[in-house]
């Protein structure tokens, strides 16, 4: 079977035999008494790499983000959300909507719409909540004029980075197309300052299910002191930090090596569509959503892609729109043969969903 369903972007897996050994899943404690030196050295790490000045560990995006906007919201503050925001960040708003916390939805990848927004805030601060990008789509959100509209007024802009982290870097260039060391949005579009935070899940493209909270170093003083899940909830097992630590390690040493690997398979399965004319969505990115025709049984080309040995995510409009769409997401360790056959096996079952009833 030819797997396209997994966001492991640059192949890491850090199976139990490849990490360090512990001796305990579990300190029994909240990270509020107690952590792992080994999470605290992570996450400074972490947080360097994504351009920030410190950072902690949490076990999910979950946890981030219901925690975080809990901390900022102990002063008074309105949240902006771009309507294209990923539900797990959507949800920590919404639950802090639901506790009086003011929450406004502007429009997709829209800076104007959130000005006008803005302008109507009654004095509290602001907090700009967004994706760093949005995979398998050819808009993406406008970082720099939200930092922009967030900073004059004295606020944050919140970037879930997931899908970013680990594939994205700085001074893109034709040796290195994703740009430099992975450490996402913010320094692939050169953003900087005490005004910005990052929210990242690990588990794609480092592969490590943990989260990580970067910020100023002001920033994470004032979470740590107040975070209600470490003090109530366990931290990251020990395996899972250490996980976290050999990406690190793997990333410094072959992560370049791996970036270009990964954009020369999004490269190759492109180009194999497109002598197909088959267009997609998703540029460079490693999600690519194919563009059917009007008509198309997007459902049907998905389960006849699945008998034939390709497997596929099949799912909503990332857009807004009703209608299903079908992704292939590329990893660095997908080889030329396994695209070429994907490519060959969706020629056939493209012109059979395509066919007229």
């Amino acid at each position: 079977m030819l797997d396209f369903t997994s966001s492991l972007y640059l192949g890491l897996h850090h199976g139990s035999t490849t990490l360090d050994p512990w001796d305990s899943l579990s300190l029994g404690r909240p990270a509020a008494l107690d952590e792992a030196p080994e999470a605290r050295v992570a996450a400074h790490e972490l947080a360097r790499l994504v351009g920030c000045a410190d950072g902690t560990l949490l076990p999910s995006t979950f946890h981030l983000f219901w925690d975080l906007l809990g901390v900022l919201s102990r002063e008074q503050i309105e949240i902006f959300m771009d309507a294209s925001t990923y539900p797990i960040a959507r949800w920590g708003a919404e639950h802090w909507a639901t506790k009086g916390v003011p929450l406004h939805t502007f429009a997709r990848h829209d800076p104007k719409s959130l000005e006008r927004l803005m302008a109507r805030r009654h004095g509290c601060r602001p907090v700009v909540l967004c994706d760093g990008m949005s995979p398998g789509s050819n808009s993406q959100p406008p970082l720099a004029a939200y930092a922009g509209l967030a900073n004059s007024q004295g606020g944050w802009l919140v970037i879930d980075d997931t899908q970013a982290l680990g594939v994205y870097g700085q001074r893109p260039s034709a040796g290195a197309p994703y740009g430099v060391g992975g450490g996402g949005s913010l320094l692939q579009q050169g953003l900087a300052g005490h005004h910005m935070v990052v929210g990242a899940s690990l588990a794609k493209g480092f592969g490590v299910p943990v989260a990580l909270l970067a910020g100023s170093a002001v920033l994470l003083r004032r979470f740590l002191r107040n975070s209600a899940s470490r003090e109530h909830m366990s931290p990251p097992s020990l395996p899972v930090v250490l996980a976290a630590r050999q990406a690190l390690v793997v990333n410094a040493h072959h992560g370049e090596h791996l970036r270009l690997r990964l954009w020369r398979a999004v490269r190759r399965l492109r180009s194999g569509l497109a002598a197909l004319g088959i267009a997609t969505r998703g540029g460079d990115f490693p999600v690519q959503t194919l563009i059917t025709p009007p008509g198309a049984v997007v459902p049907l080309l998905h389960t006849l892609l699945l008998h034939a040995g390709v497997r596929t995510v099949l799912h909503r409009d990332s857009g807004g729109g009703s209608g299903a769409q079908l992704s292939f997401l590329l990893r660095a360790d997908h080889s030329a043969a396994h695209i070429d056959q994907a490519v060959m096996r969706l020629a056939h079952a493209w012109n059979t969903a395509l066919e007229p009833a």
